[in-house]
C-alpha cells in the first residue's frame, strides 16, 4: 500500500436542505509521483460532491480534499446515520484502490400537507369528502383527525381517525358529514367545516372545507304546489259564488201548448204530419286531412328524388378518422379477455411527441434517454375498484426548490380513463405523482425513470395499512420524470 488516509473527523451530522464539509487528508508514501482520483460511494453518493476530483501527489508530500454533503429537504434524505465512503484509484497503479469510510448523521425534520378531495362536497343527507394526508418529511408521522364547525350544526364520522404515514408516502381519510337539521324546503345552505391534523408536540394543522347542504324537496316544487292551491281555491270560491240556475221549462211548455176547454166537435181529429228534417249539405274533406295527403304524397315525391341523392353522395364519402385509443380503451380489452384479473394500461404526454400508445402490467410508457420531460398522464385500471391520483409538478415560484401539488386528487372507476397533470402547450414539467388504488388488501407497484438519475427501484403500496396512497418521482424542482411502469 503507497497511500495514507485520514478522515477528519470521520462523524459529523448534517441537517436536510443544508451541508458540511469533511476533510480528506491522504500522504503518497510510495516512490513514484502519482496521480489520485477521488470518486464518493454509497447510498448518500448523489449528494456528496468531492473538491478538488483528482491529486497529484510527489513521494511522501500530503494533500487534502473536501467531501461536502449536501442532503435535500425531502423523504429521500433518511434520518439517522448514513455510512459514506470514497473510491481512491491511484493512476499508476489502479489496481491498488483505497476507499475510506466515514458516517454521516442526517437528523429527522417532519413536514405533512393535508388535502380535502373535494374542497366543496354536496348534498342533502349527508356528504363525504376525503382527507390526503402527506408526510414529506424523512421520519415517521402519527396523526389523528377530528372534524369542527361554527354551531355544531354537523356531525362527522371519520376513518380511521388515527394514521401512521411512512416518509414520502400519503394516507387518505374517509369522512362522512351529517347535518343535525334537515332542511325540507327552501334555498341550500352553505355549512363551512374543519378537520384538525394533531400530532403530538406540535400545533394541529387545519383543513378548511364546505358543506352545502340542499333541501330534501326542490324549491321549483314548492313554488308548483302553492300555486296549484291557490289556483284551486281560487276555482271553488267562483264555482260557489256564481253557480248557473238551471230550471226546466216543461211545466212551462205544458201550460201553453194543453188548452183547458173542451175540444170543438168541428174541429178535425187529425194530427199534423210530422216536419220534414232538412237535407244536410255536403261536407268537404277536413283541411288537416287534406294537408296531410299533400305532405304524403309531396314526401313520395322527395323521398325518391332523396333516393336518387343518396346515390349520388354514396360515391364521395369521406372516411372519418378514428379516435386514438386511451388507457380506458386498452384496459377494456384486457378485462373482455381475463374477467377475473387485475389489469392496469397507462399512456404519457411526453413533450415534443404528445401521447404516446397505452402500456400494460409492467411495459414501459415514455421516453428514455432522450431528455424529454413528461407533462401529463392517463391511467385506467380493471380489477381493482378504480384509482386516484395526483400529479406533483414543477414550481416556477418556488423558494425551497421543491415542485406543488398544482389540483386537487382525480379518480376513476375500473374501466374509465383518469387524468392527472396538463398537456396543454406551456405546462409544467410533472416531477412526480400520488396514486393508489381502491381495492383493499392490494395496492398499486410504481417504477419511474428521472432526469440525470435514471430507472429508480420499483415501489408498491403497503398491504393492510388503510387506503395508503404511494409516492413515485421526487420534490426537487429540477427533476423530471421521463418515463413509468405501473403493476396492480
Amino acid at each position: 500500500m503507497s497511500l495514507w488516509t485520514s478522515l477528519e473527523p470521520a462523524s459529523t451530522t448534517v441537517d436536510p436542505g443544508s451541508s458540511t464539509t469533511v476533510r480528506l487528508r491522504l500522504r503518497n508514501t510510495g516512490d513514484v509521483v502519482d496521480e489520485y482520483r477521488f470518486e464518493p460511494v454509497g447510498d448518500i453518493a448523489p449528494w456528496t460532491t468531492v473538491e478538488p476530483h483528482t491529486l497529484r501527489l510527489y513521494p511522501g508530500t500530503t494533500g487534502t480534499v473536501e467531501l461536502t454533503f449536501a442532503p435535500p429537504r425531502t423523504p429521500d434524505a433518511t434520518a439517522g446515520p448514513n455510512a459514506y465512503a470514497v473510491r481512491i484509484t491511484p493512476t499508476e497503479h489502479p489496481e491498488a484502490v483505497t476507499v475510506p469510510e466515514g458516517n454521516l448523521t442526517i437528523t429527522p425534520f417532519t413536514e405533512v400537507r393535508a388535502e380535502l378531495v373535494p374542497p366543496t362536497v354536496k348534498g342533502r343527507l349527508r356528504g363525504r369528502p376525503k382527507l390526503a394526508i402527506d408526510n414529506l418529511g424523512n421520519t415517521k408521522v402519527t396523526a389523528s383527525v377530528s372534524g369542527s364547525d361554527n354551531g355544531d350544526q354537523l356531525s362527522y364520522d371519520i376513518f380511521p381517525s388515527n394514521v401512521r404515514i411512512e416518509p414520502g408516502r400519503a394516507a387518505f381519510v374517509k369522512a362522512t358529514l351529517k347535518p343535525r337539521q334537515i332542511i325540507w324546503f327552501g334555498s341550500k345552505e352553505e355549512r363551512p367545516y374543519a378537520f384538525a391534523v394533531k400530532r403530538s408536540g406540535v400545533t394541529p394543522l387545519d383543513v378548511e372545507g364546505m358543506y352545502v347542504q340542499r333541501s330534501f324537496l326542490p324549491g321549483w316544487l314548492a313554488t308548483c304546489l302553492g300555486i296549484f292551491l291557490a289556483l284551486a281555491i281560487t276555482f271553488l270560491t267562483m264555482w260557489f259564488a256564481f253557480k248557473p240556475q238551471v230550471v226546466s221549462a216543461t211545466s212551462e211548455l205544458q201550460e201553453t201548448s194543453v188548452s183547458t176547454l173542451a175540444p170543438s166537435p168541428s174541429a178535425p181529429a187529425s194530427t199534423p204530419p210530422p216536419p220534414t228534417p232538412s237535407e244536410p249539405a255536403p261536407s268537404s274533406a277536413p283541411p288537416q286531412a287534406a294537408e296531410t295527403e299533400s305532405a304524403a304524397s309531396s314526401g313520395g315525391s322527395g323521398g325518391g328524388s332523396g333516393g336518387g341523392g343518396g346515390g349520388g353522395d354514396g360515391g364521395g364519402t369521406e372516411e372519418k378518422k378514428k379516435a386514438a385509443p386511451t388507457a380506458a380503451t386498452a384496459v377494456r380489452q384486457l378485462a373482455a379477455a381475463d374477467p377475473a384479473g387485475r389489469h392496469i394500461c397507462y399512456r404519457a404526454f411526453v413533450t415534443g411527441k404528445g401521447w404516446t400508445a397505452p402500456e400494460c402490467d409492467g411495459d414501459t410508457a415514455g421516453t428514455v434517454g432522450q431528455g424529454r420531460s413528461l407533462k401529463a398522464l392517463n391511467i385506467a385500471v380493471s380489477g381493482v375498484n378504480g384509482t386516484a391520483s395526483a400529479a406533483f409538478v414543477h414550481d416556477p415560484n418556488s423558494t425551497n426548490g421543491q415542485g406543488h401539488y398544482p389540483k386537487p386528487w382525480s379518480s376513476a372507476k375500473d374501466g374509465f380513463d383518469n387524468y392527472f397533470g396538463s398537456s396543454k402547450a406551456g405546462a409544467p414539467d410533472m416531477l412526480g405523482f400520488t396514486i393508489n388504488v381502491d381495492e383493499g388488501g392490494k395496492g398499486v407497484c410504481q417504477a419511474v425513470h428521472q432526469k440525470d438519475r435514471g430507472w429508480q427501484n420499483l415501489a408498491c403500496d403497503k398491504p393492510g395499512e388503510g387506503e395508503h396512497y404511494i409516492f413515485g418521482g421526487t420534490l426537487d424542482n429540477g427533476i423530471w420524470l421521463e418515463a413509468v411502469k405501473f403493476t396492480v
